[in-house]
């Protein structure tokens, strides 16, 4: 129920912020064709992850909102130059869909006899929302800082799951130091973590682009950090309870990594 509603919520939300330029400026009586791009660069996304079956028809029709949003929000910024500001969010969202497919692929088959692979079917709509709904939705108000910092953690996240499953390493609870099995809601292991927090300063390195290495681009990995921080946090406790499904737990730690950003 809780991934239903995020689902539909966030995804309305992400329409709204999609249709809200070009309808803006078919009201000014803009040309409308400078958007063209973004949007054929967001199809193609769409069609590359559907062929590589990394995600379901319904989570690539979502991805593709959220890749438009990345691609046109720039044109309203004012801190950024368009070009720029557009060329290094679609990059940063291309390492992250990079970093994320190599390590789900990465000991597939110790995770499917464990249990913890992800279906074959590829991700869930309720899985991007929950991932990169908030990039998405602070791409759209012009929170560059807050975008970049929510894809971060989003691979960080990813990434530091599938490979502490893969490696097979006991996990311990981030709250009382606990060994549990690896996959274990909130359980952290010493390899997920560092590839995790690698992917995420792998993301942040591109998504910030020239800016520089201080403060801009460490503040924002801190961020991030802190976000898959708090997502292992809320797995321990609330997750492991049965009071928040594993989607919620993922949009709210993009969420906090987002925010700690745009505010420091």
């Amino acid at each position: 129920m809780q991934a239903r509603a995020l689902t539909w919520v966030v995804g309305l939300l992400l329409l709204a912020g999609a249709l809200a330029l070009p309808l803006g400026t078919a009201r000014l009586g803009l040309p409308l064709w400078p958007l063209g791009r973004p949007l054929l660069l967001s199809v193609g996304f769409a069609a590359v992850v559907l062929l590589l079956r990394a995600a379901t028809p319904a989570a690539s029709a979502i991805g593709l909102l959220i890749c438009f949003l990345l691609a046109e929000a720039p044109a309203a910024w004012s801190r950024y130059a368009k070009d720029t500001a557009e060329h290094w969010l679609l990059a940063a969202l291309a390492a992250l869909f990079v970093l994320t497919f190599a390590a789900t692929k990465y000991g597939r088959g110790k995770k499917e006899a464990r249990g913890l692979s992800e279906s074959r079917r590829g991700r869930s709509a309720s899985q991007i929302v929950a991932n990169l709904g908030i990039a998405g939705l602070f791409a759209a108000v012009g929170w560059y800082e807050g975008c970049v910092a929510a894809l971060a953690e989003a691979a960080a996240d990813t990434v530091s799951s599938e490979i502490g499953q893969a490696t097979g390493h006991r996990a311990r609870l981030v709250t009382t130091g606990q060994i549990v099995p690896s996959g274990t809601d909130g359980g952290v292991t010493t390899a997920g973590t560092v590839a995790g927090l690698a992917a995420a300063a792998i993301v942040v390195a591109i998504g910030s682009g020239h800016h520089a290495l201080w403060p801009t681009q460490v503040v924002t990995w801190m961020a991030a950090g802190a976000g898959l921080y708090f997502d292992s946090l809320l797995g321990a406790t609330v997750e492991r309870r049965g009071w928040m499904g594993n989607d919620l737990v993922n949009f709210s730690s993009t969420l906090c990594a987002a925010v700690l950003a745009s505010i420091f």
